[in-house]
């Protein structure tokens, strides 16, 4: 690895450290399916975000509700104390396409289907909300 790509890395695993994320990786359900929950809680404060995936009745936002609680426990453990009721905000959330199992499916006169089961990644970044921001 060259000089230049050297500390490009390490300034993103700097960033890294004071953002609080969770991952969530090889979710086998279709990016589209996830998208639609993740755009729901998009900049949410964590509470409101909570309640509406506990109360949803996508097969998705159980998974995304564990994942937002692991995040506010990585933010929590970052900063060395318990999240306060309308602190926390949900700064990003990406959906991401994972890897593709491809299977056949028989069709008739010899022919066969082919069947694309989706999967995807989803990162999720808690945050405070700053002055400058609110502004």
């Amino acid at each position: 690895m060259g000089a230049r790509k050297r500390l490009a890395a390490d300034a993103r695993k700097e960033a890294l450290k004071t953002q609080s994320f969770a991952k969530l990786i090889g979710v086998p359900t279709s990016p589209r399916k996830m998208r639609l929950m993740t755009d729901l809680i998009r900049g949410k404060e964590v509470s409101l975000a909570l309640g509406i995936l506990k109360f949803s009745s996508k097969e998705a936002s159980g998974r995304l509700e564990k994942l937002l609680r692991s995040a506010i426990a990585n933010w929590e453990a970052k900063n060395e104390r318990k999240a306060e009721a309308g602190e926390l905000f949900i700064t990003e959330v990406k959906v991401d396409s994972a890897t593709m199992l491809k299977r056949l499916r028989t069709a008739p006169q010899g022919r066969g289907y082919q069947i694309r089961k989706r999967s995807n990644h989803v990162t999720l970044k808690v945050d405070t909300i700053t002055k400058n921001e609110q502004n």
